[in-house]
């Protein structure tokens, strides 16, 4: 299914009826990641999901987006379709977290306001604590900037812009080299911003699922966020990476219908 949402053409999918369940998912992804997730929930929800602005079927943004205007999206996503919604339970892995944290939190822009509540949140394997980097990417970094300093104070980067954009993608993450040039800007945007303040007031119930072996979004920020949010708790799938809902897709539907009574 299409539509347009600020002049963008957005992908998403609708299944199922009941109590709405949005699901967003996580950078580089798409909702087709999301098809067994979907299958399970609809039995009992209305299940919705889409492509966020620059991943899957749906355009780019014209410009690039934070976490913000993320939430600004979700907001008028939802405005567009189901203005009549007045309770959403809203579930997200990785950046889609992010979204959810800011949107739950009611802190967006200095304050948010929707049409529609949401009694309870759940979060898979989520972005929104910044890593602490290691020796070795400290030194990364400081190789960047080192070479980048080289390129704009001698004004090659102005001459030859190919030459920032090859360094950009040699010390970038393999998000950031696949990327286009306004989902990189976006992409900055969003891994730089610090939620954990916004996560004590996430005061809904709050389903935190997490895979043990999760090397983009360790563990131990789930464990921070339960304790940062007073109502979350944390399953945790052993033998799970990033990707908790495809690694094990019984053992996290089982976690996630005992917590939605499915």
């Amino acid at each position: 299914m299409n539509t347009n949402i600020n002049g963008l053409n957005i992908n998403h999918i609708d299944e199922g009826t009941g109590q709405l369940l949005v699901l967003l998912h996580g950078w580089g992804s798409n909702i087709d990641l999301f098809a067994g997730v979907v299958n399970f929930a609809k039995a009992k929800y209305h299940v919705v999901a889409m492509d966020m602005p620059g991943f899957g079927k749906s355009d780019e943004p014209k410009e690039a987006m934070n976490v913000d205007d993320y939430v600004n999206f979700v907001i008028s996503f939802i405005e567009k379709l189901y203005p009549d919604e007045k309770e959403i339970i809203f579930l997200g892995h990785s950046m889609g977290g992010r979204i959810i944290i800011k949107l739950a939190s009611g802190i967006h822009d200095g304050r948010i306001k929707t049409g529609f509540t949401i009694p309870k949140v759940i979060l898979t394997d989520s972005a929104g604590i910044i890593p602490v980097k290691t020796e070795a990417q400290e030194k990364r970094t400081k190789r960047y900037r080192f070479y980048k300093n080289i390129l704009t104070k001698t004004g090659l980067s102005r001459l030859f812009p190919q030459l920032l954009d090859a360094l950009q993608k040699k010390f970038g993450s393999a998000d950031y080299a696949a990327a286009s040039p306004v989902m990189r800007q976006s992409l900055v945007k969003v891994v730089n911003e610090d939620l954990e303040p916004f996560m004590p007031s996430v005061t809904q119930p709050a389903l935190l699922i997490w895979g043990d072996r999760d090397a983009a979004t360790p563990l131990s920020d789930g464990q921070k966020m339960e304790k940062l949010m007073p109502e979350a708790g944390l399953a945790v799938i052993n033998g799970a990476g990033h990707y908790s809902f495809l690694d094990n897709p019984y053992l996290y539907c089982r976690i996630l219908g005992s917590f939605l009574g499915i």
